[in-house]
């Protein structure tokens, strides 16, 4: 049966660690002396508080975890992580609906960054910068944060990774899994540095600098701004998010060999970032030709608002240069096919994943080749490797989950009320955390407040299924799961 006991341990520990987060907000708040200090002090002592009950709870508790155990505490952490970081919102007022507030934190923490805020400006900054923080925690996964600074709370540190991490193949770097997790956080910082340093260098201020590389490199979109970069109308500033984007869209284990290991060609020679660069260079390509011959765009401007579109639809990360909902209908075709697609597996981005596809399209190869050659053994290889058949089985079956609750869900908006390609694109948007959606009624540009406080329910367990790939949610609601044996 499932050890509750080291579950509560777990929960109370990483509680501490957001009330810790909350404290950084709180010294924002004190520096710019705002109204959203008290909001923060409160927020932090009901944390504080329910991690010392959760720690009652789970007292005496063994260090060690099954596979079932693992399951339970990432998507519970994930959820309660969600219901204490709204507290700020609701205690400060800046979002004085329940419904609302959970929303825009679920949306922070899984990165997908729609908000539901119609003028982020108006917050004060220590608010401002918990969203941004948000989406940097849930950027690499909460727990896998642990595994990093905390190896020894996370007992069976492999089986909470499994269920965490994103992709069908799991890439460890190291024997320890501990040192891969310190080895992929130390990436992800210096990727956050290297994008504030050239924001500011740019010109932005130390703040927005701050704010812009931590959703940035958390491919989480959450702005400071409610034109989103397009505030700052900076070619330069544009390129800089651009390049970032794209690196954090990159299998972080790759950026390691390629990066700290020194072997750049490990990174040319990958199946998965072929497809990745491929399909960057496809889109922008078509996206800037539509651009040119129906909507008058300079060939500069052209080019620079394609590819920004582009690799932050793939990246799932939802900053915007430009309103894309403006442009001609075929553009939402590839917007939203790049958007389901996403970028790497291992990376900080959402979803189906390019090494999916590659498998995919791999299988469907070996397809035809049976025809001609029926007694043909074709194993699927992905750099070198061959996947197993449970991979295969796993990833269709993730397609056809992804693909059923993408419909399930547009219908249930269309009935509503919701336009077709708005309903379709917004589940499609939530499944794969991409953010923003695309149509008439919500814009790329525009927030979600409009839609109905139920849909926006629905649509919070569909982010959170988006970020930890559906089946680490969807096992605990099978009978076989909670059965003793």
């Amino acid at each position: 049966m499932v050890n509750f006991r080291i579950i509560y341990k777990i929960i109370g520990s990483l509680l501490f660690i957001e009330a810790q987060f909350m404290g950084w907000c709180l010294a924002v708040a004190c520096t710019q002396h705002e109204d959203d200090m008290l909001a923060f002090l409160l927020s932090m002592l009901l944390t504080f508080g329910a991690g010392f009950l959760f720690l009652f709870f789970g007292r005496g508790a063994e260090n060690t975890l099954s596979r079932r155990d693992a399951y339970v505490v990432v998507t519970a952490v994930w959820v309660i992580f969600s219901v204490f970081g709204m507290f700020p919102f609701l205690i400060h007022g800046s979002i004085g609906n329940l419904t609302d507030a959970f929303f825009e934190t679920m949306s922070g923490f899984t990165t997908t960054g729609a908000s539901i805020l119609d003028d982020v400006e108006c917050l004060p900054h220590g608010i401002l910068f918990w969203r941004s923080l948000m989406q940097w925690i849930g950027g690499l996964g909460i727990v896998f944060f642990t595994i990093a600074i905390l190896p020894s709370l996370v007992g069976g540190s492999v089986k909470v990774f499994a269920a965490e991490a994103t992709g069908p193949i799991k890439a460890k770097m190291h024997p320890r899994l501990t040192t891969t997790a310190k080895w992929i956080w130390s990436i992800y910082l210096l990727l956050t540095v290297g994008c504030g340093l050239s924001y500011w260098a740019a010109g932005m201020n130390w703040f927005e600098a701050t704010n812009y590389a931590m959703t940035t490199t958390a491919t989480g979109g959450f702005a400071i701004h409610n034109e989103s970069t397009e505030f700052f109308h900076s070619p330069t500033i544009d390129y800089i998010s651009i390049a970032f984007q794209f690196l954090s869209g990159i299998n972080f284990t790759l950026l390691y060999v390629s990066i700290v290991k020194m072997r750049l060609k490990a990174l040319f020679t990958n199946s998965e970032f072929k497809l990745y660069i491929s399909v960057v260079v496809g889109a922008t390509l078509w996206i800037m030709y539509l651009l040119l011959t129906r909507m008058d765009y300079d060939l500069e401007r052209a080019f620079r608002c394609s590819l920004f579109q582009v690799v932050s639809f793939i990246t799932t990360t939802g900053m915007f240069n430009v309103d894309a909902g403006t442009w001609p209908h075929i553009t939402w075709v590839i917007l939203g096919v790049v958007m389901y697609l996403g970028a790497c597996a291992g990376s900080t981005s959402g979803g189906f994943k390019c090494i999916r596809g590659l498998m995919l399209l791999k299988v469907i190869r070996n397809n035809f080749r049976q025809i001609l050659h029926p007694n043909a053994v074709l194993p699927v290889k992905i750099n070198g490797q061959s996947i197993p058949q449970s991979k295969l089985i796993a990833l269709f079956a993730f397609f056809t989950l992804t693909m059923l609750m993408t419909l399930f869900t547009a219908t249930i908006m269309i009935v509503e009320g919701i336009d077709n390609t708005n309903a379709i694109t917004i589940a499609l948007s939530c499944v794969s955390n991409v953010g923003p959606t695309l149509g008439t009624q919500i814009g790329p540009v525009m927030s979600w407040s409009i839609l109905p406080d139920h849909i926006k329910w629905i649509l919070c367990p569909l982010m959170l299924m988006g970020r930890l790939e559906i089946m680490t949610v969807l096992v605990l609601f099978t009978r076989t799961f909670w059965k003793e044996n």
